[in-house]
């Protein structure tokens, strides 16, 4: 049986890759003065932190607070999206039953999230993941990691768990080879219309559109 489990966040756990694309479009907007098309915040964007995207972003090189405040401009704005849209303000189907079982079964887990503070703080509040996790475990962009295969042994470490014993839930490309250049064993992807078209040429464990799944499987 594996040890340990460590997802993505965004995404994965929560459908809200719309809300990150139309906010990081606004801030495309101001700050180069055209859009960010879908195509290129598919390259550029998923499975990155907020500072290497702007910087990509800026015509100009920012000084560091320019570029926080750049930063938490964009999540304020994603989190005023969440909250406006209650319909969709959950995790993702199956999510809560998923962390039952592992909490039963004594397998540890915890999230490593390009996310800010500040989002992490949203979600913990407004996904009683504290009901679940020990919010202490979390792994989110703090500023320390370089990419998230630092994120992903950090997560690891965490979990006191070799990073090979870990099975790694992600739905970004550059999050799934962040993973396995972690030295991860097993990904899971998740994707929410069952494309694998664009993991063909990945070594995935499984695909899934929700957690709602024969955990079992995943442990044998």
């Amino acid at each position: 049986m594996k040890k340990a489990v460590i997802f993505d966040f965004n995404g994965t756990l929560f459908f809200d890759s719309k809300k990150h694309e139309q906010t990081w479009n606004q801030i495309s907007l101001e700050i180069r003065n055209r859009d960010f098309p879908y195509l290129e915040i598919q390259e550029k964007a998923h499975g990155r932190n907020n500072r290497q995207i702007i910087d990509y972003l800026s015509p100009i090189q920012l000084s560091e607070q320019e570029n926080l405040q750049l930063s938490l401009r964009k999540e304020a704005l994603y989190r005023d999206l969440c909250l406006n849209d209650k319909e969709h303000l959950h995790l993702v189907n199956g999510a809560t039953s998923f962390f039952d079982y592992l909490n039963k079964n004594n397998i540890p887990f915890t999230i490593a999230s390009a996310s800010i503070k500040e989002n992490i703080d949203f979600f913990v509040e407004v996904f009683h993941l504290d009901d679940y996790l020990q919010p202490s475990l979390i792994v989110y962009n703090d500023g320390r990691h370089e990419d998230k295969v630092a994120m992903f042994k950090e997560a690891s470490e965490n979990l006191k768990t070799p990073i090979k014993d870990c099975i790694v839930f992600e739905d970004s490309i550059s999050g799934i080879n962040n993973a396995f250049s972690a030295g991860v064993k097993d990904v899971i992807v998740i994707n929410e219309e069952l494309d694998i078209s664009n993991y063909q040429d990945l070594p995935i464990k499984k695909f899934i559109k929700d957690f709602r799944f024969d955990y079992d499987i995943l442990f044998k």
